[in-house]
């Protein structure tokens, strides 16, 4: 690396791009890139060419000299890397909108990492990045890879299970946003607490101390009850119960709404369904992203704008840069990611990927030791993780029973019926998607099964196939 750092995205034409490119610029000294290749497939190629202008101006704009490469071709992006990002989102935001009304459809929660939807995002993810691996394999077998796709959690788990690849390191901005917002809360500031993080993506708690050793976890509790809580722009703001989270003394990571106060998140996001002017989390995306791109063919701006905090992933660089500048430069900085659980929750396999507190150097992640959960979240944990398990096998092998199994144990999926036709739907949704399933997803369609929803379907009838 004496001669630079060479950095690989692939899903380079994201709207989260300019977020990174700032967090490298602001990263330089201790990360002295030398070149950076954005990668994505031929549907991303205009999007592609806007950011990748976008990220060039913002080098140009710098210091510092830094040739931005923008390529479809992923091998060649691939060779002699040193570390590879990965942002991309099998089928698009089309996709995701499928994931989210089809079970709405039913009367049950549609969303991009949680439920049903969350499950088909792992089926067409895990696939890929696999693919991507074994390119890795050939290419850059010395790289580290830096997971950003959802459902991060799984996709980083199958790297290792099934791609047998150990230098991955998962990533979300959830924890990062926690650490930047609730310190004010109670008149701290970030590096004046420590924070110890243990579960898995989307689905940990958090507890927390001042530098004294002394916890203030009850402290944040009852402030988040009077100022703003620093959620994800993604998450519909109900409030946890009181009485749980002091008998708890963790603090739930946001998407604990979705378990927690099922009922209430499901009747917000039914309303937003049903109102032609709103429409799903994907569809209010889709029409962001059209903005921010708009935005970016401004060949005078050259810097982040402040609109992209609305995508939902705000601090998404001062995790994935912090995370590659800590590797390189052996600054064993503390950052919350998954990876492999090595005993710091006792209560999951040592071997599951676990979404923790850990030191990050040019090891890797060394998790920090979080112990044993109380009975609640221990058990809500084991569920969770083990329906995490299914879901990767299933994607891995398309094995129908076992998508069943995972939907069956998911506690956003009601068992029955209904769950295994929202099942059938969104295969067939998905069918360009989902070879692993290709032959049950040709038995449904000769049993005439079709898809509910109308915009889902119209869009499946629209789909380009767009697999990095």
């Amino acid at each position: 690396m004496s001669k630079g750092v060479k950095i690989v995205t692939i899903g380079g034409g994201s709207s989260y791009t300019p977020e990174l490119m700032e967090g490298f610029i602001k990263r330089f000294d201790e990360l002295p890139i030398r070149e950076i290749w954005l990668v994505d497939i031929e549907a991303g190629k205009e999007k592609l060419k806007i950011v990748g202008e976008m990220a060039q101006r913002m080098w140009d704009a710098s210091p510092y000299d830094v040739k931005v490469h923008l390529t479809l071709d992923r091998r060649e992006a691939l060779k002699d890397a040193d570390f590879v990002t990965t942002q991309f989102r099998v089928g698009l935001l089309d996709a995701r909108i499928k994931d989210e009304r089809i079970p709405l459809s039913y009367g049950m929660v549609g969303q991009e990492t949680n439920g049903a939807g969350g499950i088909f995002k792992a089926f067409r993810t895990i696939p890929v990045i696999l693919s991507i691996v074994e390119d890795m394999k050939e290419l850059c077998p010395n790289a580290w890879l830096v997971n950003f796709a959802n459902p991060s959690g799984m996709v980083t788990d199958a790297i290792i299970r099934y791609g047998k690849w150990e230098k991955v390191i998962g990533l979300c901005n959830v924890p990062v946003m926690a650490m930047m917002q609730e310190p004010k809360l109670i008149g701290k500031t970030t590096d004046e607490l420590v924070y110890s993080f243990a579960g898995i993506n989307h689905f940990h708690w958090h507890r927390v101390q001042d530098l004294a050793g002394n916890d203030v976890t009850s402290q944040i509790i009852e402030k988040l009850y009077e100022k703003d809580n620093g959620l994800p722009a993604n998450i519909f703001d109900v409030p946890f119960f009181k009485e749980q989270l002091k008998q708890m003394n963790l603090i739930p990571c946001g998407y604990h709404r979705y378990y927690y106060r099922y009922e209430e998140m499901l009747s917000h996001m039914l309303e937003e369904y049903n109102d032609p002017n709103i429409g799903t989390r994907g569809q209010q995306v889709k029409q962001t992203e059209a903005e921010l791109f708009e935005l970016y063919k401004d060949p005078n701006l050259d810097h982040k704008p402040e609109q992209l905090e609305k995508r939902g992933g705000a601090y998404y660089s001062d995790a994935a840069c912090e995370t590659i500048a800590s590797i390189y430069a052996n600054k064993n900085t503390q950052v919350v990611v998954s990876t492999k659980n090595n005993g710091a929750v006792p209560d999951l396999a040592p071997d599951d990927v676990v979404e923790v507190s850990a030191y990050i150097g040019s090891a890797g992640a060394r998790p920090v030791a979080f112990g044993s959960l109380p009975p609640a979240e221990k058990g809500w944990l084991q569920v969770m993780k083990n329906m995490e398990l299914c879901v990767e096998e299933a994607a891995v092998t398309g094995d129908y029973g076992l998508a069943l199994q995972a939907f069956t144990i998911n506690p956003l999926i009601p068992s029955g019926e209904t769950a295994k036709r929202v099942l059938d739907e969104l295969l067939i949704a998905h069918k360009n998607y989902l070879p692993q399933f290709s032959e049950k997803i040709a038995e449904l369609e000769a049993a005439g099964i079709t898809i509910k929803d109308e915009i889902a379907r119209n869009l499946a009838k629209e789909e380009v196939v767009t697999v990095s």
